[in-house]
C-alpha cells in the first residue's frame, strides 16, 4: 500500500496527486559540486559505486539541494555483469569496459548465477538511505534491462547504434537468449534484494529499445522485462516497477501490462504519448535534457507541455532521459519550482 504522503508511490498506485511529483535520472552526478568532490575522493567509479559511505552522500545531495520527491540509488546497471565475474571498469573521459563476451565458451567463464556477496554494499547503501531520506521522499532501486546490459557485455563498450548485440540476435538467437536468460535471473534477484534492503520502487532502465526493429522488440526486450517484473512480484506481489523503455515510441505500450508506469522519453509527444498509455497507469517524463540546460523560453514550454500532456492521469515529472554533466543548476532550480508550484 501506498504510503499518502509520498507522492511517487502515490502515482505509482495509479492515484492523481495534488501535484505533480518529480525527481529526475542522473539527478546525482557531475552537474553537482559537491558529487564532484566526493568523486575525486572516492578513486574508480565503481568505486564509488560500492562505497555505501560515498554511495549514501551522492545520493542524498540533490535531496538536500533541490528537495525532489524521490531518491534514485547511486548505482550503476554494469554491477550486474561485474557480478557475474564480468571484468568491468570506467576508463576516465571514454566511459565503461568490458571484456567482451560473445560465444558460448565466453559465457561458460561467467557465473550461473549472480553474486549477490560482491553486491553487498549496494544494498548496505539502501538501507542507509532507507534510514536517512526524509519521511516524503520515496527510495527508488533500479537495473538495467537484459538487452541493454547484454549490448554492453557483448560489444564491450557502448556503441552508437548497439551493432554487435543487434548482429549476433541474427547469427547466433540461441547464445544472445543464453545470456538474456541469465540476466533475467540475475535481475530478478538483484531487484528484490534491492527491495527487502529498503527500495519502494524500482526503475528498470531499457536505454536501447530504440535500436530494435519493431519486430524484434517483443523477443529481445518486452518479453524479458516481462519475466523480470513477473519474477519480482512472485516474491514481493505489491512490489512497484517503472519501465523506461528509450526509444520505444509507438510500441511502449506493449510494457504497460507489467508497469506501474511507463517512462516517456523527449522524442515522445507528450499528449500522443498519452493516448498510447492505458488509462489510469502513471506516465513519467518527458522534459527534453537539452531544454533544461538552454533555461528560458525552451525549459518553460517543455514544462508546460509534460504537465498538459500528462494532467488527465497520474504523472511523475522526470526528464527524458538523464541530466547531463553541464546543465546549470539555477535551471533544475527553475524545474523544482514550477513543477511544485504547478497544481493539478
Amino acid at each position: 500500500m501506498a504510503d499518502q504522503g509520498k507522492l511517487v508511490l502515490e502515482a505509482l498506485a495509479g492515484r492523481r496527486t495534488t501535484r505533480t511529483p518529480i525527481w529526475l535520472m542522473r539527478q546525482a552526478g557531475r552537474y553537482l559540486p559537491e558529487y564532484r568532490a566526493v568523486r575525486a575522493k572516492a578513486g574508480s567509479f565503481l568505486d564509488l559505486c560500492y562505497n555505501p559511505d560515498f554511495a549514501t552522500e551522492v545520493t542524498l545531495q540533490p535531496i538536500r539541494r533541490f528537495g525532489f520527491d524521490a531518491a534514485i540509488l547511486f548505482s550503476d546497471i554494469l554491477v550486474v555483469p561485474h557480478a557475474f565475474g564480468q571484468n568491468v571498469w570506467f576508463a576516465e573521459g571514454e566511459g565503461p569496459r568490458l571484456d567482451p563476451v560473445t560465444d558460448r565458451e565466453g559465457l561458460g567463464r561467467l557465473a550461473g548465477a549472480i553474486d549477490l556477496e560482491r553486491l553487498a554494499p549496494v544494498f548496505e547503501t539502501l538501507k542507509r538511505l532507507k534510514a536517512e531520506l526524509p519521511a516524503d521522499v520515496t527510495l527508488l532501486g533500479f537495473c538495467g534491462a537484459p538487452f541493454t546490459v547484454a549490448s554492453y557485455m557483448v560489444a564491450g563498450k557502448g556503441t552508437p547504434d548497439q551493432a554487435p548485440i543487434r548482429l549476433l540476435a541474427y547469427r547466433d538467437p540461441d547464445f544472445v537468449t543464453a545470456l538474456i536468460d541469465r540476466l533475467v535471473k540475475g535481475s530478478i534477484a538483484y531487484l528484490c534484494r534491492q527491495i527487502e534492503a529498503g527500495a519502494e520502487a524500482v526503475q528498470i532502465f531499457e536505454s536501447f529499445a530504440g535500436a530494435l526493429a519493431p519486430s524484434l522488440l517483443p523477443r529481445w526486450s518486452v518479453e524479458p522485462i516481462r519475466r523480470i517484473a513477473e519474477g519480482v512480484r512472485a516474491r514481493h506481489p505489491d512490489a512497484r516497477i517503472i519501465v523506461f523503455a528509450k526509444g520505444a515510441g509507438a510500441h511502449m505500450a506493449a510494457y504497460a501490462p507489467f508497469a506501474d508506469a511507463l517512462g516517456v522519453d523527449w522524442a515522445s509527444d507528450p499528449a500522443e504519448a498519452d493516448a498510447l498509455i492505458p488509462a489510469g497507469l502513471a506516465a513519467q517524463g518527458n522534459l527534453d535534457p537539452l531544454a533544461l540546460i538552454a533555461g528560458g523560453e525552451a525549459l518553460e514550454t517543455g514544462i508546460d507541455a509534460a504537465l498538459a500532456g500528462f494532467r488527465n492521469r497520474p504523472h511523475i515529472f522526470n526528464l527524458g532521459h538523464g541530466i547531463r554533466p553541464e546543465t546549470p543548476i539555477a535551471h533544475v532550480e527553475r524545474l523544482v519550482e514550477r513543477v511544485k508550484g504547478a497544481r493539478r
